[in-house]
């Protein structure tokens, strides 16, 4: 199986990084495949609103001059989806929003194309704001019928300066047991009778 964390933080080494990383390592140790992508930092333009991904229908995103289209490549072939982002002002970063808008809805308009996914949210925060950050990348995988696991707590650490969220030990377990959950839970649908297939949306946008 294979699990994909995507970085929203424009801190190479930050601790949103850690973070994910410490996620990885338990899905590596069960033997997934996993891949670390790096799009904080990075120019991610915002939704245009055009609705060419409903009508062209091609699982892609009408703007081709940014990362998204390659990230949603790697999101398709996923079984979990870890999605990662410091706590700016009570939020995610900008350009994991323009991901989680863009890439959301073009799956949404191909037939939920994550639907059956697995999907986790972690957060990286200073003091104040995770939960409105770990709430709002939930929102785009409960309404794209994926999977989310809970863990021990909500999914953050916390940390300002880089590393510092090394200290905080239960946020390392967390990370831990999440990383755990997600192989137990892939283990568990795969179990599941082939001829029955997860029901899919029946997605009309308009």
């Amino acid at each position: 199986m294979k699990a994909i964390a995507i970085n929203g933080s424009p801190r190479l080494g930050g601790n949103t990084e850690i973070l994910l990383k410490k996620v990885l390592e338990q899905l590596e140790a069960a033997g997934w495949s996993t891949e670390y992508v790096q799009i904080g930092g990075k120019s991610v333009r915002g939704c245009l609103a055009c609705m060419k991904c409903v009508e062209k229908q091609n699982g892609r995103c009408i703007i081709e001059n940014d990362v998204v289209n390659d990230c949603l490549e790697k999101m398709y072939s996923a079984d979990a989806i870890i999605l990662g982002s410091p706590t700016y002002f009570a939020d995610v970063t900008s350009e994991l929003k323009a991901l989680i808008d863009r890439a959301g809805f073009v799956a949404l308009a191909n037939g939920g194309a994550f639907s059956g996914k697995i999907g986790a949210a972690v957060v990286a925060v200073r003091r104040g704001g995770a939960t409105n950050v770990f709430d709002t990348i939930n929102h785009m995988f409960l309404t794209s019928s994926m999977i989310v696991p809970g863990s021990i707590y909500w999914n953050l650490g916390v940390g300002c300066d880089k590393s510092e969220v090394l200290d905080d030990e239960e946020a390392m377990r967390n990370m831990s047991h999440l990383g755990q959950t997600i192989a137990w839970l892939g283990a568990a649908i795969t179990s599941v009778d082939a001829t029955t297939p997860f029901p899919k949306l029946a997605v009309e946008l308009h």
